[in-house]
């Protein structure tokens, strides 16, 4: 159950990001961002807190993290694209 609640979750926070930034996403693209964006805010919290891996369980502040991790990715994932089309044109 609580892996159905994270892609949930995942998902929300992928597409929160996505729309922030611009971007339509779809819900498998949604979840893959939110997932992989959870990672990248967790890393950064516990490198940034010099803390252990805390952000594996469930908190409003993991939350915050996990969208600003989103947000990264989703940023990153703009300038590559962006960068694509410039060199293709």
């Amino acid at each position: 159950m609580s892996l159905i609640i994270a892609l949930i979750i995942g998902g929300f926070i992928g597409w929160l990001a996505a729309k922030v930034a611009g971007r339509e996403e779809g819900v498998i693209a949604s979840v893959i961002i939110g997932i992989v964006g959870s990672i990248i805010g967790g890393l950064l919290s516990s490198l940034l807190s010099g803390g252990s891996q805390a952000y594996l369980s469930f908190s409003w502040v993991g939350l915050a993290w996990s969208f600003v991790g989103s947000l990264i990715l989703v940023f990153l994932l703009n300038a590559f694209q962006h960068r694509s089309h410039h060199t293709n044109a």
